[in-house]
């Protein structure tokens, strides 16, 4: 026999009227190697059709099950219970709009946010199929890859403490995102233009350096190294600038 775990999970249904945010508690005996997102399909299969919560590839690669698990944000496919006490706590993911109990709208705020920063490479050369790739030393591409293994599973931003006060906040998540494009040699935007991006209390000015973003990062992704480099370029940028100006 495993051992009987009791989960606390919030209720509510935005698109009914009758319905107002509660807890509400299930029993399951655990089982081996159980993570929570087998529990929910456990509890939706066996107890309560109605649960909603995201889900798509269980192996930490969409994001979609991110959620608050005793207070912090992390992955349902990730999270074994072997790991956390008996009594286990879900709440959906703040800052994002709720669609109903543990599923929440993080398409919106990403693209967004993506819209924002420009995510893409911003190139005036015209993409054929027939020529190959482009070449980039490896050191580089894998200084890249690291940023570019983000999920948006909304982790980040739903712990940032900025993020829940400010609905313009971009988040680390966006500072992430334009390190990335800031080292890809195929990106012809000129510094100015990243940091006329995120050189704001929208970006980069905004953080309050707590580090939770970072804490909570399934991928651990170097959130506020990134931030930190960030500034030092912008005021090496702005310097830079400056001596230029004199010198006209």
């Amino acid at each position: 026999m495993g051992r009987a775990l009791k989960f606390n999970i919030f209720r509510y249904n935005p698109q009914d009227p009758e319905s107002v945010p509660h807890m509400e508690t299930f029993t399951l005996e655990e089982t081996e190697r159980m993570t929570l997102f087998i529990a929910l399909t456990r509890i939706r299969e066996e107890q309560d059709p109605s649960l909603q919560f995201d889900f798509c590839c269980r192996a930490g690669i969409c994001g979609s099950c991110a959620m608050v698990i005793n207070g912090r944000p992390g992955l349902a496919c990730k999270t074994l219970t072997k790991d956390l006490p008996d009594e286990i706590t879900l709440l959906p993911l703040p800052v994002f709009k709720l669609i109903g109990d543990l599923s929440v709208d993080t398409g919106t705020w990403f693209r967004a946010m993506n819209e924002k920063v420009g995510s893409w490479i911003h190139t005036s050369k015209t993409f054929d199929p027939s020529q190959e790739e482009e070449r980039m030393d490896n050191a580089l591409a894998e200084e890249i890859y690291e940023l570019e293994r983000c999920v948006e599973c909304g982790c980040c931003v739903a712990s940032c403490g900025t993020a829940n006060m400010r609905d313009e906040f971009m988040g680390a998540v966006a500072m992430n995102r334009i390190a990335r494009f800031m080292l890809d040699p195929r990106d012809e935007r000129d510094t100015d233009d990243f940091f006329e991006i995120i050189g704001t209390d929208e970006g980069i000015f905004g953080c309050m350096g707590l580090l939770a973003c970072e804490d909570v990062c399934p991928k651990n992704l170097p959130l506020q190294d990134q931030l930190g480099i960030l500034r030092r370029k912008m005021g090496w940028n702005a310097l830079k600038n400056i001596f230029k100006s004199k010198k006209a």
